[in-house]
């Protein structure tokens, strides 16, 4: 028997089409039958990575009991929250402010007109954890909405006028410079955690958008965020958290020590991941930089990648052998594997391997010390020790692939295909990675043939079929993506349709009041129209649409660009330097904004020795409010409006320096361009 979820595309609705919950999707169809037999809406929120999810669907929605209670009193709604970000944002707000926290599976019990009375996150089915049962919880609110609903629905009027009043921004603006960005660092630095890195206690997240904003400030020759950036990024590398066997990074740590994972992989951490890593390296030359990025990537390529080009959501959490045993070891299973005894101590030694294990009995692998200090202990080179440590782990991959793989949520979202587009675009580049860089080429042609039609951009696609209209970060990430690209094999193409993406952006999303609202003018009209300034696990749609206006006004200088973002940017320039964990990434577009951003272009052929040259002098200091464009004389159509009026030099490869939009004197010379670029960099 299945329910109407069987016709949906979503691999998480999927999951629950065989309960003997009567489950419909979110729309009209389920709305009008809880309004014509006067049935409150249970709301179900979750994704198919989510391992509470899994739980809460095995005990209760798989429940008969459970199941017929449900049918007979409720209208059953489940939603992915990864393809609707709008519904999941707006009743997580309302959980939030019945129950002063959220997660996932978020579970909602709202009036027929969609407004919350009632809500909480995993209930047990029975008493425990200091909670209710989930099946006490429904027959109570069955029995209020019969027999007196009238507490239920004024409490849904007020969570609905406080859901609108928090929909508005009300902050004081504060004038925008150095000074503030400064200070924004130093309130980062207050809630550090110096021992082991990161923000917070445990469970501790990764936080990469705060990592790339402190990236960019060392840049600029900040040494205490350069500091606190690498000293993440080291103790983040050494295993747990990151999968040493086969690259990657799991969506958190249940601990302080990054040791014990939540163990699900999603593409949107390992994209941005991926990134601060990369842009580390740029800053630094450590390879252990680079080596964590192309592994990261890599797993990408080898466990997220549709053949065709896209990049799929994530890994589950859990495997039918149960959660974690995909990744974790017993001692007696290292001890078949390792048979030199030496080699054995070392391996224990190096990832703390113990009888009792760290993990349910088991092991999860963390490096306990640097390479260094374990060959000063061990009396070997670190050659030596790098050698014998990799024989290891290569036999454990190969053990590791028989095993029961962690189940594929294989629906690709245009947003966290843009955040995967720039990684592998830049690394591409930066490493000289012509695979990486043919795999950011094949992503952009995905996305485009498969997800944008002449009703504009879609957010889902899986096997065939494009879903739901796409949303405000869907069409910034995707912009700051193929612009990406654009500064690494400069196809004019990517940046054409960069550029009508963004006419689109702001033609379907932008709020005259400042900012942009998450979903467009065509959307379906909910609670609320949500505007969310806010980042979370992936950035603020907003804080990436207002990056993706100044960048692209960078290479047309388009002042109606230019003036929304201003605009955006004092809306929230006071409570992003309060808050700055939970608004990095508007610091990063206005780190952007106060400049002094670096534009360049350079006339000639993309493969002409010269242009190389003077290509390589552009990208061999880390400079992250640079803007490169490339194109042959005369430049094509749609190519950035940067080109206008210039000319070759002597018909030779000819680059133009500009710092916010104030150029110095052409030039032919790679001596002169190396140091034009130096003076921009001392403005």
């Amino acid at each position: 028997m299945t329910n109407k979820l069987a016709n949906e595309n979503s691999p998480y609705l999927l999951q629950h089409a065989q309960n003997p919950v009567d489950w419909y999707p979110w729309g009209e169809e389920a709305k009008q039958k809880a309004k014509q037999e006067n049935k409150p809406i249970f709301l179900s929120i979750g994704y198919a990575a989510c391992h509470w999810c899994h739980v809460m669907a095995h005990e209760s929605f798989e429940n008969a009991e459970i199941a017929a209670f449900l049918n007979a009193n409720f209208v059953n709604i489940k939603v992915d929250r990864e393809e609707r970000p709008d519904i999941d944002g707006i009743y997580m707000q309302a959980v939030v402010a019945l129950t002063g926290q959220g997660g996932w599976p978020l579970s909602a019990f709202l009036t027929p007109d969609g407004q919350p009375f009632y809500c909480g996150t995993y209930f047990p089915p029975v008493r425990k954890y200091n909670m209710p049962s989930f099946l006490e919880i429904l027959v109570t609110i069955a029995r209020l909405w019969k027999e007196d609903p009238t507490q239920l629905l004024e409490t849904g009027n007020k969570v609905t006028e406080h859901l609108q009043q928090s929909n508005k921004i009300n902050s004081v603006t504060q004038p925008i410079s150095s000074d503030l960005l400064n200070q924004a660092c130093l309130n980062l630095g207050r809630t550090y955690d110096w021992q082991y890195g990161g923000w917070g206690k445990a469970p501790k997240f990764p936080q990469p958008m705060a990592i790339e904003f402190l990236l960019r400030r060392a840049a600029g020759g900040d040494s205490f965020a350069k500091e606190i950036a690498l000293h993440t990024l080291n103790e983040m590398s050494k295993g747990g958290m990151y999968d040493i066997l086969g690259g990657g990074f799991s969506r958190y740590s249940t601990d302080n020590q990054w040791k014990i994972p939540h163990f699900e992989k999603m593409l949107y951490d390992n994209a941005q991941l991926a990134s601060v890593y990369l842009h580390a390296w740029m800053l630094t030359k450590n390879s252990r930089y680079q080596k964590i990025c192309e592994e990261t990537l890599d797993f990408l390529l080898n466990e997220l990648r549709h053949p065709g080009g896209g990049f799929y959501s994530s890994l589950d959490a859990d495997t039918e052998a149960g959660e974690g045993e995909f990744y974790a070891w017993s001692l007696i299973e290292l001890q078949k594997v390792i048979s030199d005894k030496e080699d054995l101590e070392l391996f224990c030694d190096a990832y703390q391997i113990s009888g009792h294990g760290s993990f349910e009995g088991k092991n999860i692998l963390q490096l306990s010390e640097s390479v260094h200090e374990l060959a000063q202990k061990h009396h070997l080179t670190v050659d030596v020790i790098e050698a014998k440590l990799t024989k290891v782990q290569n036999k454990l991959r190969s053990i590791r692939a028989t095993r029961v793989r962690p189940r594929t949520d294989d629906k690709i979202l245009v947003s966290w295909n843009g955040l995967a587009m720039s990684a592998f675009a830049e690394a591409g580049r930066a490493f000289s990675r012509a695979d990486y860089i043919q795999t950011a080429q094949d992503n952009a042609s995905f996305i485009l043939s498969h997800l944008y039609n002449d009703e504009g951009l879609h957010r889902s696609w899986r096997e065939g079929s494009s879903r739901h209209n796409a949303y405000l970060e869907d069409y910034a990430a995707l912009i700051l993506g193929l612009l990406s690209l654009y500064q690494v094999d400069f196809n004019h193409i990517w940046f054409e349709r960069a550029n009508s993406l963004t006419e689109e952006m702001v033609s379907r999303f932008y709020d005259p009041d400042g900012g942009f609202f998450d979903t467009s003018h065509q959307h379906e009209a909910l609670l609320v129209r949500p505007k969310d300034i806010q980042d979370n696990a992936t950035p603020s749609g907003n804080a990436l649409a207002v990056l993706a206006l100044l960048t692209i006004n960078a290479f047309q200088e388009n002042s109606a660009y230019q003036q929304i973002a201003d605009q955006a940017i004092q809306l929230v320039s006071q409570i992003t330097v309060q808050h700055p964990g939970s608004f990095s990434q508007w610091l990063t577009a206005m780190d952007f904004w106060v400049g002094p951003i670096t534009q360049i272009a350079i006339l000639g052929k993309n493969d002409d020795p010269g242009v190389k040259i003077l290509l390589k002098l552009a990208y061999e200091t880390y400079r992250p409010r640079q803007i490169v464009a490339v194109s042959e004389f005369p430049p094509e159509t749609g190519s950035p409006k940067i080109f206008s009026n210039r000319v070759k030099i002597n018909q030779l490869p000819t680059a133009f320096v500009c710092s916010n939009f104030v150029c110095l004197r052409p030039t032919n010379s790679p001596v002169e361009f190396a140091a034009a670029l130096n003076s921009v960099e001392k403005r």
